[in-house]
């Protein structure tokens, strides 16, 4: 571990980390760690809606917090698409990237990060957490710093919305909440504090919780006409008849049967009275129901970005509409990766490298990327790397592995046959002409030419040694002349082969690249 008088945070700014390092702030908040939400969804109106969110403005949070809260969890709809959007989060790949132009020592820092990320089993619960900006704005995670053999390590924890607040001074700011009401600065390198721009504005402005509040009250005053109207409407009336001079208790008994019926289907009553079923009022919840599907359709465009990942309808268009929305939440998924990796480098890899590797500045410091690329269908891929290599270009082995995974070697690697070899020596040919062909410098064709001239002269002379054998030999010129197809008898078969391919691919190249220049 550095010395923590060395410590800069991400502006290369000197700061002090002792309390962080050893203890949790939240551990010094007394009470507000003990409260209870408030769940202010309930009897939730126009009135009280617009209180709650100018609250929010003027910086007290919790109640925001609370609200967006019971939104999620009381919606079903809003849950479920606002899960979609934070978990298309947990279905990318991501890596560590070394700054442009990396010195040794920043690539050792990248590999070392990448390690203790991977080695971070719960890192996609904290993304998860992380994500919970999305709708509320900003989201919170305590580290607590454990010392893992000499190396300070991270361990989150989110803490809940309602816990903080925004500076009076600067409403970007945000604070731990404390018995004052006003707020504690947040210890350096005690917080992953991630603050999404889902919607441009202060930071009680930024979540989509705000967009989302008005759909879902006017979706549940839908709901509560709505079940109005199936207990006024769904049920016919019941109306029991008694005869004149019926007693106090007999009405009674007549009462309780009529209510019985009406929601067991079965009662008695006195013989004499009767029961008459009208018939159910005439009444439409087609109202009330389009007043949901609206309020839903704008809660889906709001979080995704479109509708039709969510829900299906008869359009005609089958799943290209589907596509082209899939399209719109990639662009959003897109946004959300690029935030959260910034606050993840910021907030988690720079305190893990200030605290565990000297030498590396701030902005020097190893990257955390999201692999947002979308994925390319690999017959389709294949059809075109197939094209691209009869036009005279190779794809290198790592580029393969890269793109069709492990398992797949050179093919001079795996055996020694000489037809396999064969088609190693084409591919080496057929790389240098697609070189010359885009060329325009004769001395890059004499570079191509010398590469190929030494690929074969160890062939060659071998191929020499055993001319000169034969001429130690022979005692004339007929006599060398008629001995010296012999001369191959010395070359392996395989070198020979070299020598042939690797010259008819110099023939080709010279050619080409003549037709090139002439063309």
């Amino acid at each position: 571990m550095q010395r923590l008088s060395n410590i800069v945070d991400s502006r290369g700014q000197p700061i002090k980390v002792n309390e962080a390092l050893h203890e949790d702030q939240t551990s010094k908040i007394g009470y507000i760690g003990k409260e209870y939400e408030n769940h202010p969804s309930g009897g939730l109106t126009p009135a009280k809606l617009a209180s709650i969110l100018r609250a929010a403005e003027q910086g007290d949070l919790t109640q925001q917090a609370d609200l967006f809260e019971d939104m999620e969890e009381k919606d079903g709809h809003i849950s479920c698409e606002m899960g979609k959007r934070k978990r298309a989060l947990l279905g990318l790949y991501w890596d560590i990237n070394p700054p442009k132009n990396p010195t040794p020592a920043e690539i050792k820092a990248a590999e070392q990060v990448k390690e203790w990320l991977e080695d971070m089993e719960d890192l996609p619960d904290y993304i998860f957490d992380i994500a919970d900006a999305i709708g509320k704005a900003y989201s919170m995670l305590e580290i607590n710093w454990k010392d893992e053999g000499g190396m300070m390590l991270p361990i989150l924890e989110h803490k809940p919305a309602r816990w903080f607040t925004v500076d009076e001074d600067n409403r970007n700011k945000l604070l731990l909440r404390n018995e004052s009401g006003k707020g504690d600065e947040l210890w350096p390198f005690g917080w992953v504090q991630h603050v999404h721009k889902s919607k441009s504005g202060y930071v009680a402005r930024g979540g989509l919780g705000r967009v989302l509040a008005w759909p879902y009250l006017f979706k549940n005053y839908s709901i509560r006409d709505l079940a109005e109207f199936c207990e006024i409407y769904g049920i016919p009336a019941r109306i029991g008849t008694y005869p004149s001079g019926a007693s106090e208790a007999e009405k009674m008994t007549l009462l309780r049967a009529v209510v019985s019926i009406g929601h067991n289907a079965a009662g008695i009553m006195p013989e004499g009275m009767m029961m008459d079923f009208k018939e159910a009022a005439k009444g439409a919840s087609d109202p009330f129901q389009f007043m949901i599907n609206w309020s839903e359709s704008v809660q889906s465009k709001v979080i995704l970005g479109g509708t039709l990942t969510s829900t299906a309808q008869n359009t005609g268009l089958g799943s290209n509409l589907g596509d082209i929305h899939n399209e719109v939440r990639h662009d959003l998924m897109i946004s959300d990766a690029y935030q959260i990796a910034g606050t993840l480098t910021r907030d988690l890899i720079w305190p893990m490298v200030a605290l565990n590797i000297s030498g590396i500045a701030p902005n020097r410091a190893p990257r955390f990327k999201f692999i947002t690329d979308e994925g390319e269908e690999l017959n389709a891929r294949a059809e075109r790397d197939e094209k691209i290599f009869n036009m005279g270009f190779q794809l290198t082995p790592e580029k393969v592995v890269e793109v069709y995974g492990e398992g797949y070697v050179p093919i001079a690697v795996t055996t020694n046959t000489a037809q396999q070899n064969d088609n190693a020596n084409a591919n080496n040919a057929a790389t240098s002409i697609a070189a010359a062909k885009v060329s325009d410098n004769q001395t890059e064709l004499g570079g191509m030419l010398d590469q190929l001239t030494d690929q074969t002269q160890p062939s060659i002379n071998q191929l020499l040694d055993g001319i000169k054998k034969l001429l130690d030999e022979v005692e004339s010129l007929e006599e060398f002349q008629n001995r010296l197809v012999e001369a191959y008898n010395y070359l392996d078969p395989e070198a020979l082969a070299d020598i042939i391919q690797l010259g008819l691919g110099a023939a080709d190249l010279a050619g080409r690249y003549e037709v090139t220049e002439n063309g």
